[in-house]
């Protein structure tokens, strides 16, 4: 099984957000699987995105650090499930909030039902 950089989690495991995965009854539920991961923002991404908003147009900087704050989070589920014994994912649900008394940490929850398909 290909394993993800960040430690063991297989990447082929299949991760949805729907209840069940069409075609592939579920045998066996293995539990609720979590993965969290908190980004602090740098100073200087700030005064651009600050820069940004003020001028129009995307933060990419703030969007990369999203993006590899949510596949971290979906690798912790991915491993998690794993350790159970399960081969997927489902009912996958992802929240993101603003943590700190200034905004600035990002917080990126994952939770899902890990089950063997």
């Amino acid at each position: 099984m290909p394993e993800a950089p960040w430690g063991n989690a297989p990447t082929d495991m299949i991760v949805t957000t729907t209840p069940s995965i069409e075609g592939r009854p579920v045998q066996r539920y293995c539990g609720i699987v979590t993965g969290e991961v908190i980004v602090g923002a740098n100073l200087f991404r700030d005064l651009f995105a600050s820069i940004r908003d003020i001028v129009g147009g995307r933060s990419g900087a703030y969007e990369e650090v999203l993006g590899r704050a949510r596949e971290e989070a979906l690798a912790e589920v991915r491993s998690r499930a794993a350790s159970l014994g399960a081969n997927a994912v489902i009912g996958l649900d992802l929240d993101y909030e603003v943590l700190g008394s200034n905004g600035s940490m990002l917080m990126v929850s994952a939770t899902g039902t890990a089950v063997y398909v």
